[in-house]
């Protein structure tokens, strides 16, 4: 359990996003950097990364964040927060460098504590490919 002047919580959320156009792009440095970002964030937001898994496999890219917050952050906020705020910092910092942007799809998959199963994770991605057909 944890503490704010306020409220005893325990809350934990699964995010998964996926980066635009399912680009391979999340592999090596890239990868080592993104998930150097999202804890800059969760730091910053007083948000504890419990998990963190950056996915390069072409078929199932994806980033699955897996963090506690303090009630006052919900689910579609901490994923803006996730999402936007590492696309900026990363292009900022890497893109004129490298070259290569970093931008996430639209959309994101939250789910409550508890164990997301792969198989879950698989269905979001595959909905996500048949939405951009």
């Amino acid at each position: 359990m944890k503490t704010t002047r306020h409220a005893t919580y325990n809350l934990n959320y699964h995010i998964v996003w996926l980066p635009k156009y399912r680009h391979s792009v999340l592999v090596n440095e890239v990868a080592s950097r993104v998930r150097s970002i999202l804890h800059e964030i969760a730091d910053d937001k007083g948000v504890e990364i419990l998990d963190l898994t950056v996915q390069p496999d072409p078929d199932h890219v994806h980033v699955h964040l897996f963090v506690s917050s303090p009630p006052k952050n919900e689910p579609a906020l901490l994923a803006n927060w996730f999402k936007g705020i590492s696309s900026r910092k990363y292009n900022h910092r890497y893109a004129d460098h490298d070259g290569e942007k970093i931008g996430w799809a639209r959309g994101y998959y939250a789910g409550t504590a508890g164990h997301v199963s792969s198989e879950t994770v698989d269905n979001y991605i595959q909905q996500h490919k048949e939405g951009d057909s």
